[in-house]
């Protein structure tokens, strides 16, 4: 199983990655309990870009399950309104993904991200 953890926003704008590769039977008897621990169905609506009309930067808006997008949203990387250079995190383990906001890391999530970041290989995004 592959967990990747993308961090991106900040007050600088550095995106970086942490790469954990389970494949041995003792690294997915050790990973395996912590992916599963997360609330996967339960992630708050996913952070895109969308064309906002008449801008050629466009806007962020947060996407519900259905595909609607709900009301803009300002900050770096697409964080909360009022949570101006926060971060953001993309996390896939396997087929499962979530995007989420700093203030939304706690928890299993927390337990998650620390540890790919603690014990992955780091790389910096785009």
């Amino acid at each position: 199983m592959k967990i990747t953890v993308q961090r991106s926003g900040g007050v600088a704008g550095v995106t970086r990655v942490w790469t954990v590769v389970a494949t041995s039977p003792e690294d997915k008897r050790r990973w395996m309990p912590i992916v599963e621990a997360c609330p996967w169905d339960t992630v708050p609506p996913r952070w895109k870009v969308s064309p906002a009309e008449g801008t050629q930067a466009g806007s962020l808006q947060a996407v519900k399950s259905e595909g609607q997008a709900s009301a803009p949203v300002s900050g770096s990387a697409g964080a909360p309104a009022g949570q101006a250079d926060r971060f953001m995190y993309s996390i896939r383990a396997g087929q499962r993904r979530a995007t989420l906001p700093e203030a939304s890391i706690t928890g299993p999530w927390h337990t998650l991200v620390e540890n790919a970041k603690n014990e992955g290989t780091e790389t910096l995004g785009r």
